[in-house]
């Protein structure tokens, strides 16, 4: 404003031409003349609004507080379902596009913005096909509920290709201490699969570890197990498992009065799901006709062994703590991988890529007396046998 107040100065002062002091003050010429014959006539610089006068198709306000008013009726409808309604109710109204709805919504005040989730990041790797027993194994907590005075989280545990029920536990929680005893135990019975596949939440997966690591996925890692997580919102990528979450909410009475006797249903269901219910997927056979126990068996130790690493890369061990300390300077990594041995391997002056057996983490730089770490996607590298 204070720039287009000396251009009005200089133009009523003569100073020099229009031409001049366009060019002077960088605008083209247009400009210059649009100010001077607003400023001419309405003795004003500012910039006027460029909203039409007039809006032929503008929903009428009539109809804006129907909208507003239906909205408010059924606060959990979105645009698309309450326009269907209302043209259903309405055959013959003129009603306006879903989008307009949306943002009919949106000015009064009707939607409650989401807020942002950190999500794991996605897989990049494909997901592998379930050809042969403990090829692929499905993990996941069927929900949770009131058992006694306390909640109840099942976790389940099945083979993906002969839809064999490994485990239907009652835990009190969905912490990692006491899903990996009930996993020790299952792998101490059943071996070893080559893949376990679950959702992104904890303790599968974690938004804090690299690569969306997660203590429970990184003792799978060691184990020789690859790690497979679905997208988020698409339960169908472990549709196996989520239909005999189904079954088991039918035949299982869920709550009972505490959770020895839950577990004793459980084991009932277990018993009866695998070697007496047939399994239509399988021929009207039930699971325990397909299933076979692995020939990978446990490790010992079974929290697994360190890895091997080629012999030019650096070996660090991450601190209780989940910091790295490498030549005098440290950064904080994660703790999920706390206690755990990582490899470096020198690209150039300052800078290493970070491993975890294959799993490739990030790199590392070294800026002074500081270091940095950058996380990744996940990437599977080649490893010496």
């Amino acid at each position: 404003m204070e720039q287009r107040r000396e251009f009005i100065d200089a133009c009523m002062a003569k100073a020099a031409s229009i031409s001049e002091l366009c060019h002077r003050f960088g605008i083209s010429r247009k400009t210059g003349y649009k100010w001077l014959a607003r400023f001419m006539s309405d003795c004003e610089l500012v910039d006027r609004s460029r909203r039409p006068k007039h809006s032929p198709r503008a929903v009428a306000a009539e109809l804006e507080d129907a909208i507003v008013a239906a909205r408010k009726g059924r606060p959990t409808w979105g645009p698309r379902k309450l326009r269907a309604s209302l043209l259903r109710a309405n055959p013959d109204a003129d009603l306006p596009s879903v989008s307009t709805f949306a943002l009919i919504f949106q000015r009064n005040g009707l939607i409650t913005p989401r807020r942002r989730r950190r999500r794991v990041p996605r897989s990049s790797t494909p997901f592998a096909h379930a050809d042969a027993p403990n090829a692929v194994w499905c993990i996941d907590f069927k929900g949770d509920f009131l058992v006694g005075r306390r909640r109840c989280y099942p976790l389940t545990v099945t083979d993906a290709y002969s839809r064999y029920l490994l485990a239907c536990v009652a835990l009190g929680n969905t912490r990692t201490a006491g899903v990996k005893r009930v996993l020790e135990q299952v792998f101490r019975t059943f071996g070893l699969p080559k893949v376990i596949r679950s959702d992104n939440g904890s303790p599968f997966a974690s938004v804090h570890g690299p690569g969306g690591l997660s203590e429970l996925s990184a003792w799978w890692h060691k184990l020789g197990i690859r790690h497979e997580r679905i997208e988020p919102g698409k339960p169908q990528q472990n549709g196996r498992h989520e239909r005999l979450h189904l079954t088991l909410k039918l035949d299982v009475h869920l709550g009972c009065s505490s959770r020895r006797r839950q577990q004793r249903a459980f084991d009932g269901f277990r018993h009866d799901y695998n070697n007496v219910r047939p399994h239509e997927a399988l021929g009207q056979t039930p699971p325990a006709e397909f299933y076979e126990r692995s020939f990978v068996s446990l490790p010992d130790p079974p929290w697994g062994r360190d890895f091997a690493y080629p012999d030019h890369f650096e070996l660090v061990r991450v601190s209780r703590t989940g910091r790295l300390r490498w030549n005098g300077s440290g950064t904080f990594l994660s703790t999920v991988l706390r206690h755990q041995l990582l490899g470096l391997d020198w690209q150039k002056a300052g800078h290493w890529r970070v491993s975890f057996g294959s799993l490739l983490l990030g790199e590392l730089r070294r800026r002074s007396r500081s270091l940095t770490f950058t996380r990744t996607e996940e990437k599977p590298r080649p490893q010496n046998p």
